[in-house]
């Protein structure tokens, strides 16, 4: 059993080649796993596990993000997916209610994160989190990564942009975090400033795609692109297909003890004898740039 998420954000189609002057949009769907599945564990709202995520749209842009709860909450008691889905709900609240510019994407983290802050109850805990804003207008992308989630932006079979993961240490990302007053200095905490962040001009057609360290973990970007190939249609459907390929893809293979994947790479590199896919939470958007059609 999966679930699927898919948001269609407005009516859109999409342009063969060439530029284009009109606003540009995105035709956007969803899929992700909890690593806890098979237990039948659904949180409510847009999450897989301690994974969190949103769509949303308005008049100057449309805007998505991915979070990744931090699991070791758990250990003293808190449900790490908490504080990830708040934070993305906030964020998506805030979008919708125009409260942004689409050129920061970092102070649509900033806002959200400081209304978690000033909460009357503290709503403790830890996430990643990755926002991508597309500006209709100037048709450029600008996006904030905080973190080991990230994005890809795919052309003509090609990744020609992307985000930057960001680890303090070898499985440590940078993070956002609300920590119990005894605790603070001791819980890892990045103030949303830290997030790197990034424009590129985005083209009809143009690929994103967003997603959770569950799926990057598990599939290198040669096998993503592999999947990306399938897309043969622009419409909807095609892309909800395919957004949930790709997540079965790096579902199963990250319950495979024999595969070397990305992660097991990485922890090689850093001297640890690993091997296997890494069992996570998988969220998984996938967009395609068009001409927006009101």
């Amino acid at each position: 059993i999966f679930f699927v998420f898919s948001v269609e954000t407005m009516l859109a189609r999409l342009v063969a080649g060439g530029g284009g002057g009109g606003d540009y949009g995105l035709v956007t769907a969803g899929c992700g796993f909890g690593k806890d599945f098979r237990k039948g564990l659904l949180k409510k709202g847009a999450c897989y596990g301690d994974d969190a995520c949103f769509v949303a749209r308005h008049r100057s842009a449309d805007v998505l993000g991915v979070a990744d709860g931090v699991g070791g909450w758990r250990d003293y008691g808190v449900d790490p997916s908490q504080f990830s889905g708040t934070l993305m709900r906030t964020c998506e609240r805030l979008v919708k209610e125009g409260r942004f510019v689409p050129s920061n994407p970092i102070g649509i983290l900033t806002t959200s994160y400081c209304e978690l802050l000033q909460n009357k109850v503290p709503l403790l805990g830890s996430s990643t989190a990755c926002i991508v804003v597309l500006d209709r207008t100037s048709h450029r992308l600008h996006t904030a990564n905080l973190g080991d989630s990230g994005f890809l932006v795919v052309r003509g079979g090609e990744v020609v942009h992307r985000s930057d993961e960001q680890q303090h240490y070898f499985n440590t990302p940078f993070q956002l975090s609300i920590a119990p007053p005894e605790a603070e200095g001791v819980v890892l905490s990045d103030s949303p400033d830290a997030a790197d962040s990034t424009s590129f001009d985005v083209q009809l057609g143009d690929i994103i795609l967003t997603a959770t360290d569950g799926l990057f973990d598990n599939m290198p970007d040669y096998m993503i692109l592999q999947e990306l190939k399938k897309l043969k249609n622009s419409n909807y459907e095609s892309i909800q297909q395919t957004a949930r390929s790709i997540a079965e893809q790096a579902h199963e293979l990250a319950y495979d003890p024999n595969y070397m994947s990305p992660f097991a790479q990485f922890a090689c590199d850093n001297g640890l004898n690993v091997r296997g896919g890494k069992p996570d939470d998988i969220t998984v958007l996938l967009s395609i740039v068009a001409e927006y059609t009101d």
